[in-house]
């Protein structure tokens, strides 16, 4: 049997530096600031993530289980304002991945190791 335990690197910033997405991590929330006043708010998904209108010009974004999905803002108008691809994960800076044969295990410890729960679909 092999064992293996791993300390991930550092958590990202809120866009994935290679893909250019909104990252949100799941069970939190995000604040966007907007230039313009928000009239429409679309999601593309709900089950992946949920977007709260705070007020006029800013919006709660939150991460409700693992996956991509979209967020379109209009205006009055119905121009878009924002439409960005949206990625929900969990926050790996404070995660362990247990490798035991070919089972993996994902441990959340913050500040003591749980293994994470495995709602929605797998990151």
């Amino acid at each position: 049997m092999i064992l293996a335990i791993a300390m991930v690197a550092p958590a990202p910033t809120a866009y994935a530096e290679d893909e250019g997405i909104l990252r949100v991590y799941m069970n939190s929330a995000r604040v966007l600031k907007l230039d313009r006043p928000v009239s429409k708010v679309i999601v593309g998904n709900a089950e992946v993530a949920d977007a709260t209108v705070a007020d006029s010009k800013t919006i709660v974004l939150t991460g409700r289980s693992y996956g991509t999905t979209n967020l379109v803002l209009l205006d009055a108008d119905g121009n878009a304002i924002v439409d960005e691809r949206i990625l929900v994960s969990i926050d790996e800076a404070s995660t362990v991945r247990v490798f035991k044969s070919t089972a993996r295990t994902v441990l959340s410890c913050t500040p003591n190791c749980e293994e994470h729960a495995q709602t929605g679909a797998t990151p």
